[in-house]
Protein backbone atom coordinates (compact mmCIF):
# COMPACT_ATOMS: atom_id res chain seq x y z
CA UNK A 1 0.00 0.00 0.00
CA UNK A 2 1.42 3.31 -0.66
CA UNK A 3 2.31 5.98 1.69
CA UNK A 4 -0.71 7.77 2.74
CA UNK A 5 -2.76 5.33 1.33
CA UNK A 6 -5.67 5.07 4.06
CA UNK A 7 -6.03 1.91 6.10
CA UNK A 8 -8.27 -1.16 4.22
CA UNK A 9 -11.55 -1.43 7.18
CA UNK A 10 -13.17 -4.69 8.00
CA UNK A 11 -16.59 -4.78 9.48
CA UNK A 12 -17.96 -7.73 11.77
CA UNK A 13 -21.09 -8.41 12.85
CA UNK A 14 -23.36 -6.72 10.24
CA UNK A 15 -26.90 -8.43 10.90
CA UNK A 16 -28.11 -10.03 7.16
CA UNK A 17 -31.08 -8.34 7.34
CA UNK A 18 -28.74 -5.39 6.67
CA UNK A 19 -28.64 -6.74 3.48
CA UNK A 20 -32.05 -7.06 2.33
CA UNK A 21 -32.76 -3.97 2.13
CA UNK A 22 -31.99 -2.99 -1.50
CA UNK A 23 -31.88 -0.13 -4.42
CA UNK A 24 -32.47 -1.92 -7.56
CA UNK A 25 -30.38 -4.84 -7.45
CA UNK A 26 -28.02 -4.42 -4.79
CA UNK A 27 -28.28 -3.87 -1.15
CA UNK A 28 -28.39 -0.20 0.28
CA UNK A 29 -25.21 -1.23 1.79
CA UNK A 30 -23.10 -2.98 -1.14
CA UNK A 31 -24.19 -0.05 -2.92
CA UNK A 32 -22.58 2.74 -0.11
CA UNK A 33 -19.33 0.44 -0.14
CA UNK A 34 -18.90 0.73 -3.98
CA UNK A 35 -19.57 4.21 -4.25
CA UNK A 36 -17.01 5.32 -1.20
CA UNK A 37 -13.99 3.29 -2.69
CA UNK A 38 -11.11 4.93 -3.68
CA UNK A 39 -10.79 4.69 -7.66
CA UNK A 40 -8.59 6.04 -10.38
CA UNK A 41 -10.65 6.58 -13.67
CA UNK A 42 -8.27 4.98 -16.26
CA UNK A 43 -8.41 7.48 -19.12
CA UNK A 44 -7.70 9.94 -16.68
CA UNK A 45 -5.80 9.10 -14.15
CA UNK A 46 -7.92 11.19 -12.14
CA UNK A 47 -8.05 9.60 -8.07
CA UNK A 48 -11.72 10.03 -6.46
CA UNK A 49 -11.19 9.87 -3.21
CA UNK A 50 -14.14 9.58 -0.38
CA UNK A 51 -12.10 10.15 2.18
CA UNK A 52 -11.33 13.85 1.14
CA UNK A 53 -15.20 14.27 1.96
CA UNK A 54 -15.40 15.41 5.11
CA UNK A 55 -13.12 16.59 8.14
CA UNK A 56 -14.17 13.53 10.22
CA UNK A 57 -11.79 10.99 9.91
CA UNK A 58 -14.57 8.15 10.41
CA UNK A 59 -17.10 9.93 8.09
CA UNK A 60 -17.57 6.82 6.21
CA UNK A 61 -17.33 4.38 9.37
CA UNK A 62 -20.16 6.67 10.48
CA UNK A 63 -22.07 7.03 7.09
CA UNK A 64 -22.25 3.17 6.76
CA UNK A 65 -23.75 2.88 10.19
CA UNK A 66 -26.48 5.07 9.44
CA UNK A 67 -27.03 2.68 6.05
CA UNK A 68 -27.10 -0.02 8.39
CA UNK A 69 -29.57 1.72 10.89
CA UNK A 70 -31.87 2.89 7.90
CA UNK A 71 -31.62 -0.50 6.47
CA UNK A 72 -32.46 -2.60 9.59
CA UNK A 73 -35.91 -0.30 10.23
CA UNK A 74 -36.58 -0.58 6.63
CA UNK A 75 -36.80 -4.08 6.34
CA UNK A 76 -38.79 -4.17 9.94
CA UNK A 77 -41.25 -1.25 8.11
CA UNK A 78 -41.72 -3.60 5.57
CA UNK A 79 -42.09 -6.36 7.52
CA UNK A 80 -44.89 -4.77 9.34
CA UNK A 81 -46.55 -3.93 6.30
CA UNK A 82 -46.93 -7.59 5.15
CA UNK A 83 -49.05 -8.32 8.35
CA UNK A 84 -51.40 -5.69 7.83
CA UNK A 85 -55.09 -7.26 7.58
CA UNK A 86 -57.30 -5.87 4.56
CA UNK A 87 -60.88 -6.25 4.93
CA UNK A 88 -63.78 -5.00 2.66
CA UNK A 89 -66.58 -3.68 4.22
Amino acid sequence: MPPGSPLPLTLRGIPERAFAYRLGNRSALDWIVDQYRVKTDRRSGIAHDPNGYSDDPQYILHLIERVITVSLRTVDIVEGLARLDFREE
